[in-house]
């Protein structure tokens, strides 16, 4: 063992080395991280470093001049920390060329325009509306439909010609070979779940999205919205549907509105009929033409009996109309495809 008392071991010694392993490990990665050494280390009043220094007055004569010695290299390695960290900060951050100055007033950003809803929304609100006030409730039901509510119960038998009429989106193959599991044509299923579980009267529009495997074109596409109405009471007449539906496009179209009846054939109403509106043209002849907006009938009483209803006892009409038609005869529209492109000039129109 060593008898020099200057190169014995020191509590300053033990007290510097700990120092030196925490300049070592201090992180110095933000500005914010090299002011905090700074002062943690070489702040004039409570820096590590200074207050080791204010402790050598209480070392042996002998030693000081090495504790001396080793606290200046100690600061002289805190201060290259410094220095490298903050080299290394300016060379990662902006150029001189692209220095931001923060001085300049912020930049106002561009007005926020206001939305709209879709012509379809617009469209699908407006006829709601109505037929709310003539005292019809609404109701929703899957789009993912099975072969009851959207063919058979209906009256649309497995072998009726009608289904071929539908296009249908089958996601598992009809009886026998699965469940007959369909994205739904129309929303008519909507009306048998709520004459499954309400019995009359009934008095009910049901709006949604349908789906037909139909070829994409100005006038047809694979998807379109509906709303089908229903009244079931006793004493409903064919009367009683001409009488609305005739309210009804008065109410939508204006009050000048011509309408006419032509028979028809809907598995599920009987007697039916497709309702046209006369629409005004001068580069048409005659100055006009009349145009379809809905299909009608009566409840066919094959429908009220497979819901058990007494068809006896009760009757019923049906209507049901596609909004896209809807929404392009009130804002003249030629493309159905307009819609579902969401081109916001398109879409600014409305």
């Amino acid at each position: 063992m060593s008898t020099d008392p200057t190169t014995e071991a020191t509590p300053l010694d033990a007290q510097i080395d700990t120092v030196q392993t925490e300049i070592d490990t201090a992180p110095l990665t933000s500005a914010d991280e090299a002011e905090a050494f700074r002062i943690r280390f070489l702040g004039r009043k409570s820096g590590a470093i200074t207050d080791l220094f204010a402790q050598m007055g209480a070392a042996p004569p002998e030693q000081r001049r090495a504790l001396g010695q080793r606290l200046n290299a100690l600061k002289a390695r805190a201060q290259d920390r410094i220095d490298s960290a903050q080299a290394a900060l300016a060379a990662s951050g902006p150029s001189a060329a692209t220095d931001l100055d923060l001085t300049l007033p912020g930049r106002v950003p561009a007005p926020l325009e206001p939305g709209t809803l879709h012509p379809l929304t617009q469209t699908l609100q407006a006829i709601e509306g109505i037929f709310r006030g003539f005292g019809f409730s609404i109701a929703h039901g899957p789009e993912i439909e099975d072969d009851w509510h959207n063919f058979t119960a209906l009256n649309f038998g497995p072998e009726h010609p009608a289904r071929d009429m539908q296009d249908t989106f089958f996601l598992e193959p009809p009886p026998p070979e699965g469940r007959g599991v369909v994205l739904r044509t129309h929303t008519s299923p909507v009306q048998i779940r709520v004459l499954e579980g309400q019995k009359p009267p009934v008095r009910i529009i049901a709006p949604g999205r349908v789906f037909r495997n139909e070829a994409i074109s100005y006038k047809s596409y694979c998807l379109f919205h509906q709303v089908e109405g229903l009244v079931v009471d006793e004493g409903v007449t064919f009367a009683d549907l001409k009488a609305m539906l005739h309210t009804f496009a008065r109410a939508f179209f204006g009050g000048d509105v011509t309408m006419r009846f032509r028979p028809s054939f809907f598995p599920f109403t009987e007697p039916s009929a497709e309702v046209d509106i006369w629409w005004a043209d001068e580069t048409k002849p005659g100055g006009g033409q009349w145009m379809e907006i809905l299909g009608c009938g009566m409840v066919d009483p094959n429908v009220l009996d497979n819901v058990g209803i007494d068809s006896e006892r009760y009757t019923g009409y049906a209507f049901g109309m596609g909004v896209e038609r809807m929404a392009m005869l009130r804002h003249d529209i030629s493309d159905i495809r307009l819609f579902y492109e969401n081109d916001v000039r398109f879409l600014r129109q409305f």
